[in-house]
């Protein structure tokens, strides 16, 4: 399922799950951030956009480094689940490269598979402005988990 949109990839996802799995597609959090799913490569990458909201500033007017952490981790999520059996993030590593201002309407994060290894899967993410530049860089590791064990 190649440039899947955003109801494909969703529908992608649900379909993935066990038919009793208490999971939530998309998880409240995506959608209260106003995420769009853009395009799935399959078994590859996965971008999503989300909107620079005036409620997510800081006291600079620049989006808070967390909201930009959580659109990297809310694109990366999906993109495991899409690529591996369900997992957690054990590590996320974000180094920030400029700041989103109020003139930026997005952030757009393309998250990309490094590895899968065992039950670890290695990914990395950039986020950046309509304009395509770069706002942050991120590696994640995240650990395969057990269906029913917490």
């Amino acid at each position: 399922m190649s440039n899947a949109t955003n109801d494909e990839v969703v529908a992608r996802l649900r379909a993935k799950l066990p038919t009793d799995a208490d999971i939530e597609i998309p998880p409240k959090v995506f959608v209260d951030m106003g995420g769009e799913l853009l395009r799935y490569e399959e078994d590859e990458a996965l971008v999503a956009r989300f909107p620079v909201r005036e409620r997510y500033q800081n006291p600079m007017g620049y989006m808070q480094g967390g909201m930009i952490v959580a659109a990297i981790d809310n694109t990366l999520g999906p993109l495991s689940y899409l690529v591996a059996p369900p997992s957690v993030t054990t590590q996320l590593n974000t180094s920030f490269i400029r700041p989103l201002g109020p003139d930026d309407a997005h952030v757009t994060v393309r998250g990309w598979v490094v590895e899968r290894a065992g039950r670890q899967l290695f990914l990395a993410a950039r986020a950046h402005t309509d304009a395509g530049k770069t706002v942050a860089l991120s590696q994640a590791t995240c650990q395969i988990v057990n269906r029913g064990r917490r």
